[in-house]
Order: C-alpha cells, then sequence, then structure tokens
C-alpha cells in the first residue's frame, strides 16, 4: 500500500483481524471485572474499535484541537499559523471591535452570567431587544432564545409536538432535530434529501391517521451546502393542514442579499413559515439559539417549554455580543456579498481542477467528496500538514461512499488566500487517490 492511499486488501483483512482481536481482549476484560461496566454499551465498544482503526492506519486525530486565539481566515495551532476553513465565523465579526465592545460593556453592567432562569429573575433587558431584533428580521411576531442552539430544536421540538401526530424531516436533518423527534414521542419520517415531491408523498400517506403534523427541513443544510424550494415545501404544509419549521442556524446573515435567508434569496414571503429557528454562534458570533413565529406560540414557549424554563438564561454578554453582530448585519450587507463570492470561488476552483464540490450552492459550505472515510482522514491530515485546517466528516456522521472534508468560507478570507488553499487542496488530493473500491 502506498502512503496516503486508501486500503488494500491485504491491509483491510489485516485491520480486520487486528480490531477483533482488540475487541475480544476488551470482552475478556470486562467479564473478568465482575459486575456492570461502561464497556459493555455497543456504543462505546464501537467508539473504541475505531480508535484502534486511527492508530492502524497511522492517522491523527483531528479533532479537539486547541485554537490559540480567535479564529477566522487563518488561525494559530501550538504556534503555528494556518488558513482556516473550520470555522462558522462566517461574517467576520467574532473578534470585531464593535462587537467586543458591546460584550464588554454587557459584563460591565450585568456581570457573566444570568445567574437564574429568565422566568425566576435571570431576566435582563438585553434579552427583550434581541429578541425584538430577530422578530423583525424575520419579520415574525415574537422570538424567543435560549442558551444552545441543540437545545433549542430538542425542547421546541419535542414540546410541540406529542405521541399520536406525525414528524417528517429531511434525510439529512440536523442531530438536533432528530433528538427532539424522538423525545415527542411523535412519528418520525424521513424522506430524501431535498425531495419535496417525496415528502408530499410520505404526508400524504401518514396525514390521516395523524394528529398534528410538522415538516422539518433546514434553509442552508450544513453537510452539502445546498437548499431546498421554500416555496414548494410551504405549499405542501398549507394543503396537508400541516407546520412548517426551518432550521436557518447556516443561512442567518449567509443567504440573500442582506443575509435574511433562505426566504430572501428565494423572494418568499417569510410569514409562510410558521416556525424560524437559528443559533447564535455562526454569523452572530455569540452562542445559543433562537425560534421567531406567532406571539401566541412564543408566549407558551416562554412559560412552558423545559428546556426555557428549567434553564439559566442566555448569558447578558452573550446577548450583547449576538444584538451587536446582528446591528451590524443591518448595516453591511457587503459581508454577506463577500462570504457568497468567496464561496462561489472556491467551488468552482475546486470544480475546475476536477475535484467533487458535491452540491454545494457556493453559499458559505462547501464540501470536497472523497469517497471514502479513509480518504478523508488521511486528506485532512496531509492537508494540515501543509498548513490548511479542515476536517474530515467520516462514516457514521455520513454514508461511507459519501465521506467528505467540509469547508467553511468567510467573509475574511481573501481572493489570494482561497487561491493558495485551491492550489494546495489539488497537490494534495493528487496524492492521496481514491481509496480501492470506491467509486
Amino acid at each position: 500500500m502506498t502512503q496516503g492511499q486508501g486500503l488494500t486488501a491485504t491491509a483491510r483483512l489485516a485491520l480486520l483481524q487486528r480490531l477483533t482481536k482488540r475487541r475480544a481482549r476488551q470482552e475478556e476484560s470486562g467479564a473478568e471485572g465482575g459486575g456492570s461496566s461502561f464497556a459493555e454499551l455497543p456504543a462505546l465498544r464501537d467508539f473504541e474499535l475505531m480508535k484502534t482503526a486511527m492508530e492502524a492506519l497511522d492517522l491523527p486525530n483531528p479533532f479537539f484541537r486547541p485554537h490559540a486565539g480567535a479564529a477566522s481566515a487563518t488561525t494559530v495551532i501550538e504556534g503555528a499559523e494556518y488558513l482556516n476553513f473550520s470555522s462558522y465565523n462566517y461574517l467576520g465579526l467574532n473578534a470585531d471591535p464593535r462587537v467586543k465592545a458591546a460584550a464588554h460593556a454587557a459584563i460591565d453592567r450585568y456581570g457573566v452570567s444570568a445567574s437564574a432562569s429568565r422566568i425566576v429573575s435571570g431576566e435582563r433587558p438585553l434579552h427583550a431587544e434581541l429578541e425584538a431584533a430577530l422578530a423583525a428580521h424575520y419579520g415574525a411576531e415574537a422570538a424567543l432564545t435560549l442558551v444552545s442552539g441543540h437545545a433549542t430544536n430538542v425542547t421546541v421540538i419535542g414540546h410541540l409536538m406529542g405521541p399520536r401526530d406525525v414528524i417528517l424531516h429531511d434525510a439529512t436533518i440536523h442531530n438536533s432535530c432528530i433528538e427532539g423527534a424522538r423525545l415527542s414521542g411523535a412519528r418520525r419520517i424521513p424522506f430524501a434529501h431535498n425531495d419535496h415531491q417525496a415528502a408530499e408523498r410520505e404526508l400524504a400517506a401518514a396525514r390521516r391517521a395523524a394528529g398534528r403534523a410538522l415538516i422539518l427541513i433546514e434553509g442552508h443544510y450544513s453537510m452539502d451546502g445546498d437548499v431546498p424550494d421554500l416555496a414548494r415545501f410551504i405549499e405542501i404544509a398549507r394543503r396537508h393542514d400541516g407546520w412548517l419549521m426551518v432550521d436557518e442556524a447556516h443561512s442567518m446573515g449567509v443567504l440573500g442579499p442582506t443575509g435574511h435567508g433562505i426566504a430572501e434569496l428565494q423572494g418568499v414571503d417569510p410569514s409562510g413559515v410558521d416556525i424560524w429557528m437559528g443559533t447564535l454562534s455562526k454569523t452572530l458570533s455569540s452562542c445559543g439559539g433562537y425560534v421567531a413565529a406567532r406571539r401566541q406560540l412564543i408566549d407558551w414557549l416562554r412559560h412552558t417549554a423545559p428546556g426555557f424554563v428549567y434553564s439559566v438564561g442566555l448569558a447578558p454578554v452573550l446577548a450583547a455580543s449576538a444584538l451587536e453582530s446582528l446591528r451590524i448585519l443591518g448595516e453591511e450587507p457587503w459581508r454577506v456579498a463577500r462570504l457568497n463570492a468567496n464561496a462561489t470561488r472556491f467551488r468552482d476552483g475546486l470544480r475546475a481542477r476536477g475535484l467533487d464540490a458535491g452540491a454545494s450552492a457556493g453559499h458559505a459550505i462547501v464540501p470536497l467528496m472523497t469517497g471514502s472515510s479513509v480518504r478523508a482522514g488521511r486528506l485532512s491530515a496531509e492537508l494540515f500538514r501543509r498548513g490548511l485546517n479542515v476536517q474530515p466528516i467520516t462514516f457514521p456522521a455520513v454514508p461511507e461512499r459519501a465521506a467528505r472534508l467540509r469547508f467553511f468560507l468567510s467573509a475574511d478570507h481573501t481572493e489570494e488566500q482561497i487561491d493558495r488553499a485551491l492550489g494546495i487542496v489539488a497537490e494534495a488530493a493528487a496524492g492521496t487517490g481514491p481509496a480501492e473500491g470506491a467509486g
């Protein structure tokens, strides 16, 4: 096997034998210990086998690398500077002096923490200001912010739906939506990615036996960088007496001329969407999540949703950071234009070099499809060695043949940086050919 290539049949057999022996030793060790052991968890055993496989393939762990400062177009890891394509800092606002000043002012006035759930005594004026601004951004009646984007989907979906209901979702929807659907107890039906016709067939077949129906889609899919046909999904929801919820985590500040998301990009009335959801951790350079909808629904969630009522309130410093970022977004739409130009330049550059950029629409997320997890891991490691930071997405996060590197572009990237990265990627990819059996 040539260094950097996929596994040969002989290498795969040797690896399989090593993993089998490792599992046998783990099981024997667990039996000797007696009693219950975490090692008995099937998922933990699979995780240990994955680590063994990485060691056998001499693949360094690309995760949890500490960054020594604010990560944007470049970042510093272990004292070395890298071109960075693994940050959600889409508009380059994370280290903007105005955002930092707003954060400092909030700390000076309110301290670091809200110190209580908002329903008890954690409410601060910044919460209402941010929620009003988010509602206005979507043309909605009201909005609610929570301390985690993931928890926002889990608690809202889990609280809104019940065992007699049905939830239709894109097959590639974010894990937070899946967990919320599981919590609700509703019947969960995935449909083929971005296929509104498949979604309608599934909903038509399930609707009569269900109490309420919810359709879940993303405005900008975080794995593929593509977008749905929003108008079609609105039509389906209305035709079948259902609700439509759109996760805008990666489309707020990214899609549309002024960053108002998928509705602005496609010229669709945002009021056709029943629930807008998004995160504060990307364009808005903060942390947390939000939903925007009719006032009646938001008021009910504010008083009853477990993930809000029983959780500490959003830290004032985070609310201030998000609020200032949202203000800058409104005043400086050139950031959105530059982000999209950068992403399109990178996507088209990959394709011009004969590389597979998947279904990326060229907004902020550009995958490089590798065809195998082994190749994705090796290519990520080689790029890091050459000064480029980008993470692999491998099985089981995606199907094995859909393994990829996922590039996040920023308004801070320069054309020179993008072109330099394209050259590095093309050279490295030529040295890590397709894994055996991939195609």
